[in-house]
């Protein structure tokens, strides 16, 4: 994965060749990286069934409505109360507000993460998450999942332009380890359906860019209430 960030990075710092658009065709490896980096393990490890079983979770549909109403409608619901909390407390949003039409907006937001999202899911949580889970509890394999899934967007926060890299990674990577409790109870409560997992994602990072004026603190404290509950 940071073998297509890096460059990026360069890039955005004005160092030749890597400012070149070319160079940008190499971010197709953060949006692969996770599932591929799951798919020689477990290739490796033991056999073609279990990558088949791995990837068919990415279809695993047959679940409860009530997990797609949650994995459409929650963000939705937390990015409008990080909206309102940042009011009411005073928060500064560290993103600029978008102008004009938010429709070309989201639809560039919702095809990169619908080509993105799911592949990193099957990554973290469909094979890190259960395995670790072999070994711990799902309380101690989220927090472990979590501060690893924050550390892989480190260079995202040393890339110039990007909006990231307006963001405090500490306070940045306490909201993500406390969101990825959420991702673990959906999947477990899915029976590890990345199907949900993803379009809770996909639908976060869409609205993510739509719901603005919403501060970094704000979420954090909105996903560390969450995750105590």
């Amino acid at each position: 994965a940071w073998l297509g960030w890096i460059p990026a990075v360069i890039g955005s710092r004005g160092i030749a060749p890597f400012d070149h658009p070319y160079f940008q065709f190499l971010l197709i490896l953060p949006a692969l990286a996770p599932a591929l980096a799951a798919v020689i393990v477990t290739d490796a490890a033991y056999d073609r069934a279990r990558v088949r079983a791995l990837l068919s979770a990415l279809i695993q549909w047959r679940v409860g409505l009530v997990w797609y109403v949650i994995a459409l409608l929650a963000p939705i619901f937390l990015l409008f109360s990080g909206q309102f909390l940042t009011k009411v407390l005073g928060f500064s949003a560290a993103r600029v507000e978008p102008q004009g039409n938010l429709f070309p907006l989201a639809i560039s937001a919702f095809v990169m993460s619908l080509f993105s999202n799911p592949w990193e899911e099957v990554g973290w949580r469909g094979f890190a998450l259960p395995h670790l889970q072999k070994r711990y509890t799902a309380l101690v394999a989220t927090l472990i999942v979590g501060v690893l899934w924050g550390v892989w967007h480190v260079p995202l926060f040393l890339w110039k332009g990007n909006p990231m890299s307006e963001y405090p990674f500490l306070l940045w990577l306490l909201g993500t380890v406390a969101e990825t409790f959420i991702y673990t109870w959906l999947y477990n409560s899915t029976k590890g359906s990345l199907l949900l997992v993803a379009l809770f994602h996909i639908t976060l990072n869409t609205f993510g860019v739509v719901v603005s004026g919403v501060s970094i603190i704000a979420l954090a404290i909105l996903y560390v209430l969450v995750a105590l509950v």
